[in-house]
């Protein structure tokens, strides 16, 4: 058969995978030109700029936790992989959408937070603790799409 739900199921692991990636380049990429700005004038500021930048970094390690739980689920790492048919690979793809969309577009908000949170530590160095909270708020939504993508992976039963 030309389609079957294994082509779904990993059509969704490669969106979680993806997107998330993506919102997280660019969210460190943002990030990173604003810190390379500060770091300019003051080179000190290097830990606190790092810790920043790496921030947007974790949405796409959560769409490749997905995407892997998928590659596990599925027992493609295992050598035989399931049976999946076109119901449960479809299944598969939109459980992973939670991840994929919200990796997407957290990575890259957390980015732009995070450089508006360096801008407050190249003024204000004594305020990093405020800093550091404002983009980890950001980081709560990806951690919530994480959990709902899992807890529905999780209710999908294949034969």
């Amino acid at each position: 058969m030309l389609v079957d739900g294994l082509v779904f199921a990993l059509l969704g692991s490669a969106l979680a995978i993806g997107l998330a990636g993506i919102g997280s380049a660019v969210g460190v990429g943002i990030a990173g030109q604003v810190g390379a700005g500060v770091m300019t004038e003051d080179p000190g500021k290097f830990g606190q700029v790092l810790l920043l930048q790496a921030l947007p970094g974790t949405q796409g390690i959560y769409g490749l936790l997905a995407g892997f739980w998928v590659l596990i689920k599925l027992g493609l790492f295992g050598g035989t992989p399931a049976s999946v048919t076109v119901a449960q690979g479809m299944q598969i793809m939109f459980a992973c959408l939670p991840i994929a969309i919200v990796g997407l577009l957290s990575g890259i908000a957390q980015g732009k937070t995070a450089a508006a949170s360096i801008g407050l530590i190249a003024r204000r160095p004594e305020e990093t603790g405020k800093a550091i909270i404002l983009p980890a708020m950001v980081e709560t939504y990806a951690v919530l799409s994480l959990l709902a993508t899992i807890l529905l992976l999780n209710s999908i039963k294949l034969s």
